[in-house]
């Protein structure tokens, strides 16, 4: 998988019974579901973390359940620790093996030895807007979503209610659903109830970032499923997890995407053509079919990024927790990238 954080456990979940653990969140980056990166961002980790828990928190006030226990080594919350925090203490739950056979993902025997408490193998996407990079103008035209235009036009556009979609999440490459097979994938999760949640958690992000002065485009969440209540998992409302914008640029790891886009179209392109290829042959890893290596960004790149993520997380959270620029500035400087 390609996941920027580690994984801890403190105590395994069974069958019957959640566990303890924590994320700690690293300074690698990912973009086109590459993995780490061959170079990193300094004290991202920390701007994740304090924005996921801020954001579990103004969750969790708002009565949205979800699997966090508090920050740090003793699991407490935000408030309580003076240092941008690197660890996120969460309950556990079962993740089975998803087995992948003649080109096809074995979702009957996840659920076989999920139990009553399991990770829900799906991303729950929320959009808000359509921004340039949006995926969702390669797979349907502006009036499957409500607006009354023919054709994508080459700004942001606003949507007139929230659209929620589903896609896999232990699958080497993500691929969108319908309906009826995100209910199948679900397993004992009801789909209603994944998308009632996401709704709220679209709702609760996207007021705190207009109270900070950012627009909140588009993002997803995980959920766990325990004992018959679907709990938000993962992490929540980062710049990773989630696009904003701030004065019309954006404000995410969507800045690299594009970067790499511009200056390193060869790599870009080897990507896609081998997801292309793994999808043809059915291979669940495309890497080993993809012949170009990422380069390293320029240390200049690097910095802007760092200060992209240190001045975002400060204003969002409204806590001066990194010593960076203020965040219109900061974003100057990745706008010139």
């Amino acid at each position: 998988m390609t996941s920027v954080k580690e994984f801890r456990v403190e105590r395994e979940p069974t069958a019957t019974a959640t566990g303890r653990g924590r994320f700690a969140f690293t300074d690698d980056y990912s973009v086109f579901d590459w993995g780490a990166m061959p170079d990193t961002i300094p004290e991202k980790g920390r701007s994740l973390c304090t924005m996921g828990a801020f954001n579990f928190e103004l969750l969790e006030a708002a009565g949205v359940p979800t699997h966090y226990r508090g920050v740090g080594p003793d699991a407490v919350p935000l408030t309580a620790v003076d240092d941008p925090p690197r660890e996120l203490a969460i309950e556990l739950v079962q993740v089975p093996d998803l087995p992948f056979a003649a080109g096809t993902y074995d979702y009957d025997a996840f659920h076989g030895a999920a139990g009553e408490n399991y990770l829900v193998p799906l991303e729950i996407v929320f959009r808000n807007t359509v921004p340039v990079g949006s995926s969702l103008r390669h797979r349907g035209d502006p009036g499957d979503y409500g607006l009354d235009l023919s054709t994508w036009p080459d700004d942001p556009v606003d949507l007139p209610e929230p659209v929620v979609e589903f896609s896999t999440k232990y699958e080497e490459q993500d691929r969108y659903l319908d309906r009826a097979e995100a209910e199948r994938i679900a397993g004992a999760a009801d789909v209603d109830a994944l998308e009632r949640i996401a709704l709220e958690v679209n709702r609760l992000v996207t007021d705190r970032a207009a109270e900070a002065g950012f627009v909140h485009e588009d993002g997803k969440i995980e959920c766990c499923y325990v004992d018959g209540t679907v709990k938000v998992a993962d992490v929540v409302g980062t710049f990773d997890e989630n696009r904003f914008a701030y004065e019309g640029q954006e404000v995410s790891k969507e800045v690299v995407r594009q970067y790499y886009k511009r200056t390193h179209p060869d790599w870009v392109e080897a990507v896609s053509e081998a997801k292309a290829a793994a999808d043809r042959q059915g291979v669940a890893d495309w890497r080993t079919l993809c012949d170009v290596d990422p380069t390293p960004l320029p240390e200049a790149v690097i910095t802007a990024v760092a200060e992209m993520y240190a001045a975002g997380a400060n204003a969002y959270t409204g806590e001066r927790w990194f010593d960076a620029p203020d965040v219109a500035t900061a974003v100057d400087a990745v706008r010139d990238l």
